[in-house]
């Protein structure tokens, strides 16, 4: 998926329904780190729990500082209130910085003291995943406000935070990976990342570094993993899987700025979009077809990720560890992968389940129907995404703004991380598969018009480029007309067939694509 092209296509009343219910689930998360928000560090509070004091989220707020982008660009807030609310987190942390932490910050911080707050390790512990959460942020913000005088100050303190952090320190100076955790009194935890998991980013800012980068070689340890292998997971074939295929926060807390369009490795060579499209895809036909009856899944209630539980725990959930418990960050997040699956999920909560579920920030953290329960809380690491995953899928901005960090660009190269070598066709658009007896079998590539645009968007790969000829017909009815044909002058790589057509009734169509050379490509398709 490329980004969409300016909107021209028909608007009617689904389309703008689509428009507008996106429009609230993001401005309504949003509203979770806007309005409730530390006032006085601007930093999101973890939860929306009644402790006394309330602590803050060092992952989230870089979730939060992300979001804050997206409102500012879709006019919920101005550029000089979104600046200020920066100034207020850079300040905070600036201040609250201890030589001893090398640059990092803890799980949680203490907003009235800047003290490390227990996160169940000890009051002395640093986390550089929360940490490299919170660059992630700050590295899109810094790349969207561009202005003087104010902005240039918040630039100047977000770059100070990013080039403070030593990358080298947390390797303990080996070459066998980084260690998740560091306390002064105790040393390093034991701890050390590798994947496949949700740290993906915090390796590609520790070789980005312009201060204190780390070796290739270093990285080699995050793929010392059973968990990144190639899978079989309920009828997709997923890269980089673990088994079960894992949480679906993993396809979403690096790829906020990672663009997965332009990543893939010796163990990811078809992509990690592709990569996070399968998982999606598989966690959904894992709830929706397999997971036990009484769970009540369905097309409109599915998604396994870490959230809230009934006992007031918190657990990661996945297919492996199943409770009957849906976290609507799982799908909502997941719009870049699989948008019209998404959409089902978010039509489903904000209607039939919205009085039991919905509230003042959006559907609340956790949603079970089996035991008749929903979670009273809201959790800022579960708000928080969806807002920027959701941007993601309708502009990329985020995507944009964080890939445009030249330091980015460097980290990438030096750890072997490019865009995937694709064949010609259309590798990129992944198709749902259908249990039919015992066996998975293709299905179709199923897309929604764009919200924005009012367009159906099919990405499309030519290694050479050149003029190529599309046709959509209905296989099932030869003598029917050609629904769509167009000609199209391609540039080498990644490409976006734009279809400007009525809202689709989701039945299996095919779309041929005649290439330059002659060879002719085709995808099944259900529109809707």
């Amino acid at each position: 998926m490329l980004d969409p092209p300016a909107a021209c296509g028909s608007t009617d009343r689904a389309l703008l329904l689509d428009r507008e219910a996106l429009d609230d689930i993001q401005n309504s998360a949003f509203k979770y780190f806007w309005e409730f928000g530390d006032p006085d560090t601007g930093m999101a509070r973890e939860a929306d729990f009644g402790w006394e004091n309330r602590p803050l989220a060092v992952a989230g707020t870089g979730f939060g500082i992300a979001a804050l982008v997206v409102a500012t660009d879709r006019g919920w807030v101005t550029r000089e209130q979104a600046v200020e609310r920066l100034l207020k987190i850079t300040g905070f942390l600036l201040k609250a910085a201890r030589p001893e932490w090398h640059g990092a910050y803890p799980h949680w911080l203490d907003g009235k003291t800047g003290e490390p707050f227990d996160f169940g390790d000890g009051r002395d512990v640093m986390d550089l995943v929360e940490t490299s959460m919170l660059v992630q942020g700050l590295l899109i913000a810094r790349g969207y406000f561009n202005g003087p005088w104010a902005e240039e100050e918040f630039r100047a303190q977000a770059t100070r935070i990013w080039e403070g952090v030593d990358w080298q320190f947390f390797t303990d100076y080996q070459e066998a990976g980084i260690f998740w955790n560091w306390s002064p009194a105790r040393g390093f935890l034991g701890l050390r990342i590798k994947g496949y998991n949700e740290a993906l980013v915090t390796y590609v800012l520790a070789a980005s570094s312009p201060t204190f980068p780390i070796s290739a070689k270093a990285f080699e340890f995050w793929y010392q993993s059973p968990n990144y292998r190639t899978r079989a997971v309920f009828g997709y074939t997923v890269e980089g899987a673990p088994p079960g295929g894992g949480p679906l926060f993993t396809a979403h807390y690096s790829f906020l700025g990672l663009d997965p369009r332009r990543l893939s490795d010796r163990l990811v060579p078809s992509g990690y979009f592709i990569r996070g499209a399968r998982q999606t895809l598989s966690n959904r036909e894992y709830c929706t077809v397999h997971a036990p009856r009484d769970n009540r899944y369905s097309e409109g209630f599915w998604g396994l990720s870490a959230c809230q539980k009934p006992d007031f725990g918190y657990s990661v959930f996945h297919p492996l560890n199943d409770q009957g418990i849906v976290a609507p960050t799982a799908a909502l997040s997941s719009m870049p992968y699989t948008p019209h699956y998404s959409m089902e999920v978010l039509s489903f909560l904000s209607t039939r389940l919205k009085d039991a579920v919905w509230s003042w920030f959006g559907p609340r953290d956790a949603v079970s129907l089996k035991d008749d329960w929903s979670s009273p809380h809201y959790l800022a690491v579960d708000q928080l995404p969806i807002v920027t995953m959701i941007e993601n899928y309708r502009s990329g901005l985020p995507w944009r703004l964080f890939m445009g960090n030249p330091e980015i660009i460097s980290g990438l190269e030096r750890l072997g991380l490019a865009p995937p070598a694709l064949e010609d066709g259309f590798p990129e658009a992944v198709v749902t598969r259908v249990l039919r007896g015992a066996k998975y079998r293709d299905d179709a590539h199923v897309i929604r018009r764009h919200p924005d645009s009012g367009l159906y968007l099919v990405p499309y790969f030519l290694k050479e480029g050149g003029q190529a000829e599309f046709s959509l017909v209905n296989p099932d009815d030869p003598g029917e007309a050609e629904i769509f044909k167009a000609s199209r002058l391609a540039s080498p790589g990644s490409n976006t067939l734009s279809m400007d057509l009525p809202m689709g009734n989701g039945r299996r169509l095919s779309l041929s694509m005649k290439a330059p050379g002659g060879k002719t490509y085709t995808l099944p398709l259900r529109l809707y």
